[in-house]
C-alpha cells in the first residue's frame, strides 16, 4: 500500500502577513526595498520555475516574513536565509517552526547584508531563488556570482527594467554593464512576469523574473578562434575578470562615444586604446553595446599583451 505524502507548510497570505507585520512593529522599507509577496500562488509558481533537485541547497536573499521561505524549504534539501533586518531574521524561524514543523531543521538564517556576505553555514549553496530588494538587486547577485563559486543556477525576482538590463544582449539599447558582467558568469534569460497586485506594499514598478545558469568565462581567443567557448579566466593567455570588467566600465562610462575615444583612458591615449581594440580584431569606431562578453575579453587580453610589451 502505497505511503501517504506529508503535507506541505502551510504558505503565507496577506492577512498572515499583515497580522505578522504588526506584532512585530514592521513598516516596509522604501529605502531598504522591501516590498513582499503576499499570494501563495506566486512563490508556488517561482519555486516550481527554479526547477530545484531534492539535494539542492538554495541560498535565499531578503525573505521577509517567509513568503517564498516555506515552499522552498519543501523542494530543497536545505535554504540558506540572508536577510537585512534583524527583526524579521529573528522571526523566520518561529514561522517555519509554526508553519511547516517538519523542515524546520533545513532553514539556516544568516543576519546579514547580501551584497557583502562572505561566509555561509553549513553545505555550499547551489541555487539562488529570492525576492530581491529592488534598490540592490544586481550588486547582490553580482556579488554571489563571484564570492559564491557553488551556485550553478538561480531565479531572480526584480524590478522588470532590471530585468531587462540584466538578460539583454549585444546591440540592444538597454544593454550595457550588469548585461556584460552577469554574462562573464552565467547564461541569463528573462524567466516571466510578476504583477505588482501580489505584494505588499503595491509597488509603483513591476516585476520581471529573471533565470541564470553559470557557465564557465569566455576564451578570449583570436577572431577565428571561437572566442565564446569557455575558458579559464586569467590563466595563460587569458585575462582574469577584474581586467575585462574594468575595460566594460570604461566601455560604458561614456556609452555614446565609439570604443576607440571610450577606452582612451585605461589604454593611455586613444591612439593606443585604437591599437589594443584593432589587435583584438575589433572596429575601434564600434560601441560598446555592441560587443559581447567575449569581446572584451579579447579587447583585455590585448591591453595586457601591449602592457608587457
Amino acid at each position: 500500500m502505497a505511503g501517504i505524502a506529508a503535507p506541505g507548510p502551510a504558505l503565507l497570505g496577506p492577512a498572515e502577513i499583515r497580522l505578522l507585520a504588526a506584532r512585530l512593529g514592521i513598516r516596509p522599507s522604501r529605502r531598504l526595498g522591501q516590498n513582499f509577496v503576499t499570494d501563495a500562488g506566486t512563490v508556488r509558481r517561482i519555486t516550481a520555475m527554479a526547477r530545484l533537485a531534492a539535494d539542492d541547497v538554495v541560498l535565499e536573499v531578503g525573505p521577509g516574513f517567509g513568503s517564498l521561505t516555506l515552499p522552498l524549504l519543501a523542494a530543497a534539501r536545505r535554504v540558506v536565509a540572508v536577510e537585512l533586518d534583524p527583526v524579521l531574521a529573528a522571526e523566520l524561524p518561529r514561522t517555519v517552526a509554526a508553519r511547516a514543523p517538519g523542515l524546520a531543521d533545513r532553514l539556516a538564517v544568516v543576519t546579514a547584508d547580501a551584497a557583502r556576505v562572505r561566509e555561509l553555514p553549513g553545505d555550499p549553496p547551489t541555487a539562488l531563488v529570492a525576492n530581491l530588494p529592488y534598490n540592490a538587486a544586481v550588486p547582490v547577485v553580482l556579488h554571489l556570482l563571484a564570492t559564491v563559486p557553488s551556485l550553478r543556477c538561480g531565479l531572480v525576482m526584480v524590478q522588470a527594467e532590471v530585468a531587462d538590463r540584466m538578460s539583454a544582449a549585444p546591440g540592444s539599447r538597454i544593454y550595457g554593464v550588469p548585461s556584460v558582467k552577469l554574462a562573464w558568469y552565467a547564461a541569463v534569460r528573462r524567466a516571466g512576469s510578476v504583477p505588482r497586485s501580489v505584494f505588499w506594499p503595491v509597488p509603483r514598478v513591476d516585476s520581471g523574473l529573471v533565470a541564470f545558469a553559470r557557465h564557465p568565462p569566455p576564451v578570449a581567443g583570436g577572431p577565428a578562434d571561437g572566442a565564446d567557448r569557455p575558458g579559464q579566466a586569467g590563466g595563460p593567455g587569458q585575462p582574469s575578470r577584474e581586467e575585462v570588467f574594468a575595460v566594460v566600465d570604461a566601455a560604458f562610462a561614456q556609452r555614446r562615444k565609439t570604443l576607440r575615444a571610450a577606452l582612451a583612458s585605461w589604454a593611455g591615449s586613444a591612439a593606443e586604446a585604437e591599437r589594443v581594440i584593432r589587435a583584438a580584431g575589433i572596429d575601434p569606431a564600434l560601441r560598446g553595446e555592441s560587443l559581447g562578453v567575449a569581446e572584451f575579453a579579447r579587447v583585455a587580453l590585448a591591453g595586457r599583451t601591449a602592457a608587457i610589451m
